[in-house]
């Protein structure tokens, strides 16, 4: 079973095609023009064991905002788009993920009703590189209500934000990568109303 996604969006600001493979090896390729945002998402590929492509391109001369929320759009509809009707998926994924210093829990339900928790204190006014650390939150805020998931970030404790960050896109793969598992006994949808 090929469980896979592709979605585009094109604005006056932005244009974001994404594709992406639940059952892959962990492979990511193209780019978003924001250094920084590639990294993460290479990390949750390859923690997440599944492949995206990605091609984008926006206003990043005005500042990341756009480009990165609509990257968030598009990866929540491709996913939905790769997961289908959800029969058979395990529908939570849940890690506790540490980075040297940091220690982030990350729980997830594919529940078709969009909710974000995001319990992590970043400085609006700092930045890794160029990227602007609030942004991080616009990112899964989009892909959270164009996913239909449930999405809980909690950071335990963290000094570094590059390794704050790094954990939460490696725990949203981890995640991701269980909550989408197929398991031979649920017959159906994983859920006692028949549907979600």
């Amino acid at each position: 079973m090929q469980r896979r996604g592709k979605y585009a969006r094109t604005t006056q600001e932005t244009q974001v095609e994404i594709e992406i493979a639940l059952d892959g090896k962990g492979e990511f390729q193209g780019s978003s023009g924001i250094p920084f945002l590639d990294h993460m998402l290479a990390l949750f590929a390859r923690h997440g064991l599944l492949d995206l492509e990605l091609k984008a391109q926006g206003d990043i001369q005005v500042d990341f905002h756009h480009l990165v929320e609509d990257i968030g759009i598009c990866l929540g509809e491709a996913l939905s788009q790769a997961w289908g009707n959800k029969e058979g998926m395990k529908r939570y994924g849940f890690t506790i993920l540490p980075m040297d210093e940091v220690l982030v829990l990350l729980s997830m339900d594919i529940s078709n009703r969009a909710y974000l928790y995001f319990n992590v204190p970043l400085k609006n006014d700092k930045k890794i590189g160029t990227f602007d650390l609030e942004i991080a939150k616009e990112f899964f805020r989009s892909l959270v209500a164009h996913a239909g998931i449930t999405l809980h970030i909690h950071l335990f404790w963290g000094e570094n934000f590059h390794h704050v960050l790094e954990a939460i896109f490696k725990a949203l793969g981890k995640a991701l990568d269980e909550a989408t598992s197929i398991d031979s006994r649920i017959k159906g949808v994983l859920s006692t109303k028949g549907q979600l």
